[in-house]
C-alpha cells in the first residue's frame, strides 16, 4: 500500500487506515470476535494505521485496538480525547488531559500513545494557549508523541493548522464534502500538518448499499442522531439529508471504474486529493475492512470524473451543507 508521511509526526502510514468507531458503539452491535476479525483483516491488507477514541463505547474500542496491538507492535494508533465530559471549554484542562491521558494509555496498553487528538471540542478551546500549552506538556512527559485535533468546521481547522504544535488535523472529507478541498488542504500542505480524512462514505450512504426503504438499528447513529439529537449532525450522513443523498448515489454511480465498488471509488476520490495524508473508513466486519483497503490499489481517476463529482455536489449537496461546516 501507498505510504505517506503524517503530517509532523513524520510516521508513515498507509493511506488507507481503519476508524474503529464502528467497533465501539453507535453502529449496531459488533461482538468482540468479530471486531478482532476485522482488525486482522484490515492489518493483513496493508492498514498500518488505526484511528479510535476514549468515547467509543466508553473504552471499549480503545481496549479492542490495544490487544490488537500485543500482536502487531508496528501499528500507528491515534485515538480521541474530550466527549465523556460536558462540552465546556472549562473542562480542557492539564489535569483533566493527565487523568483521560492515563485511561487511555491503560486501555491500548501504551506508555506512549502516538497521537492524540482533541475530540471535536467547543470552538473557543482552538484559540486557548493553555489548551496547547497543556497538549505540550504531554508530549514533554512522554505521554504521547504528538497530538492533532479532530474538528467539525473548515474554520477550525484552520485556527488549529495555525498552532506550531499541531501535528494533524482530522475532518470530514468525502464527496459530500468539499470544502475543506478550497482553504484547509492546502493550508496544511504549507504547514506540513497532516489531515486526516474522516467520515469518507458519507456513514455509508456513499457505498452504495443502501436505499430508501433500509432500517438502521436503533443503536445506530444513522437512526439516533440524523437531526442531531445526540452530537453534530454533520456526523451523521455528513448533515446530508438521507433522500438527497441517495439520488447523489445514484447520479455518482456511473462513475465507478469497471472492477471497483461504490466504497473504493469514494475512497479513491479522497486519496486524489493533494495534502490528504490518510483516509480512515470504518468497518464492521472483515470483508468491508479489505475491500476498503483495496482502495488504495486502485489509479488516481481522472479528472473529468472528479468533475462530474463536483457538479453533483453543486447542483444536489452544496445548498445543504456548504455554508453549515
Amino acid at each position: 500500500m501507498e505510504r505517506r508521511t503524517l503530517g509532523r509526526t513524520g510516521r508513515q502510514v498507509g493511506v488507507v487506515g481503519l476508524g474503529a468507531w464502528q467497533l465501539g458503539a453507535d453502529w449496531g452491535e459488533v461482538d468482540e470476535g468479530e471486531a478482532r476479525r476485522t482488525l486482522e483483516a484490515a492489518v493483513e491488507s496493508g492498514v498500518n494505521f488505526i484511528d479510535t477514541a476514549d468515547v467509543y463505547g466508553d473504552g471499549r474500542s480503545e481496549r479492542l485496538v490495544g490487544a490488537l496491538l500485543k500482536d502487531h507492535p508496528g501499528l500507528t494508533v491515534a485515538t480521541k480525547m474530550g466527549r465523556r465530559v460536558p462540552q465546556e471549554p472549562s473542562a480542557y484542562t492539564l489535569e483533566n488531559f493527565l487523568a483521560w491521558n492515563d485511561r487511555s494509555r491503560a486501555n491500548l496498553g501504551l506508555d506512549t500513545i502516538d497521537l492524540v487528538q482533541l475530540h471535536c471540542p467547543p470552538t473557543p478551546v482552538y484559540s486557548s494557549d493553555a489548551v496547547f500549552d497543556a497538549l505540550d506538556t504531554l508530549v514533554a512527559k512522554g505521554r504521547i508523541a504528538a497530538y492533532g485535533v479532530s474538528v467539525e468546521t473548515c474554520a477550525e481547522a484552520l485556527t488549529a493548522i495555525a498552532r506550531p504544535g499541531v501535528a494533524t488535523v482530522q475532518i470530514i472529507l468525502n464527496a459530500f464534502r468539499l470544502k475543506p478541498l478550497e482553504e484547509v488542504l492546502p493550508a496544511a500542505r504549507e504547514a506540513g500538518v497532516g489531515i486526516i480524512a474522516r467520515v469518507p462514505l458519507a456513514s455509508g450512504l456513499l457505498s452504495g448499499r443502501y436505499g430508501r426503504d433500509t432500517v438502521f438499528a436503533a443503536d445506530d447513529h444513522r437512526t439516533f442522531n440524523r437531526r442531531g439529537e445526540a452530537f453534530d449532525v454533520g456526523e451523521t450522513f455528513s448533515g446530508v439529508d438521507y433522500e438527497t443523498g441517495l439520488e447523489a448515489v445514484r447520479r455518482l454511480a456511473p462513475l465507478v471504474p469497471e472492477g471497483a465498488t461504490m466504497a473504493q471509488f469514494a475512497l479513491r476520490w479522497i486519496l486524489d486529493q493533494p495534502g490528504v495524508s490518510v483516509v480512515i473508513p470504518g468497518a464492521r466486519n472483515p470483508g468491508q475492512a479489505s475491500g476498503n483497503a483495496a482502495a488504495a490499489g486502485l489509479d488516481p481517476l481522472q479528472e473529468e470524473v472528479h468533475e462530474r463529482v463536483r457538479a453533483v455536489y453543486d447542483e444536489l449537496i452544496r445548498p445543504q451543507v456548504h455554508h453549515r461546516w
